[in-house]
């Protein structure tokens, strides 16, 4: 499966990516840092999992990723703008009744959609934890001490592993760097009014953003899933799909 990558024009002139699989729902699938639609959800057979589940699995690369635009101009990466592109992509594909979920980072983007008025029938926030979501400083410290230190860390490491991956997907670093700009905190009264089932789903080695159960515990109509693997492995595994599908599919 390689499909065809879709383009369109931000609001404020930044030319987005998506790929879409299958028919029947719509699920907007948002993917993590450093990554891309392909590499997300694609290459490890969850896109497929999804579309043979009934659904129309619709996955953009966000804006410094995959084949998005990648502008160094740092007023094209102002707070929140993965959200308010989220918004463009549904707009621009005229969606009224869908599903949202992503992972990492794009589980992050679908709570500040969700906060800021996106209205899916349900949502599934997968690799992602309540610390990562109240508090984005620190997860983005990490990310900008490896953005800005390339070539610096000890085989082994976890910055080197991310660095690996950084290099396996091609990311432009002086892009990526600007996106941590954008990150902004979500607080506990924002969790608390989310009116929508959420599942949320983390491996069961992962607490790289905090603990997915306690982020399940915040949302009044969250439930948790535990799914094998760690941050970085979780997203190989074939349960992630299934984790999705199991709830997005009934």
């Amino acid at each position: 499966m390689n499909p065809t990558v879709h383009r369109f024009t931000a609001p404020d002139g930044v030319e987005l990516a998506w790929r879409e699989v299958g028919e029947g729902r719509p699920l907007v699938l948002i993917h993590g840092y450093f990554s891309n639609a392909e590499v997300n959800w694609i290459r490890y057979g969850h896109a497929r999992l999804l579309a043979d589940a009934g659904l129309r699995v619709i996955m953009p690369d966000l804006r410094a990723h995959g084949d998005s635009g990648k502008p160094h101009d740092p007023a094209r990466y102002p707070p929140d703008i993965l959200a308010e592109d989220g918004f463009a992509l549904i707009g621009h594909l005229g969606l009224t009744d869908y599903d949202l979920a992503g992972y990492s980072l794009g589980g992050r983007t679908a709570v500040r959609m969700l906060v800021k008025g996106a209205k899916p029938g349900r949502a599934v926030l997968s690799g992602m934890g309540l610390e990562g979501i109240l508090d984005t400083a620190g997860r983005g410290g990490y990310f900008r001490n490896v953005l800005t230190h390339l070539g610096s860390f000890p085989r082994g490491t976890s910055e080197w592993m991310t660095e690996a991956f950084l290099k396996t997907t091609g990311g432009d670093p002086e892009a990526l760097l600007l996106i941590l700009d954008t990150f902004v905190d979500t607080t506990r009264a924002e969790l608390a009014a989310i009116d929508l089932p959420v599942r949320v789903v983390t491996g069961s080695e992962d607490d790289d953003n905090g603990s997915g159960e306690a982020l399940a515990e915040a949302i009044p109509g969250g439930r948790f899933r535990s799914i094998p693997g760690n941050h970085m492995s979780a997203v190989v595994k074939p349960e992630l799909g299934q984790a999705i599908a199991d709830f997005l599919a009934r």
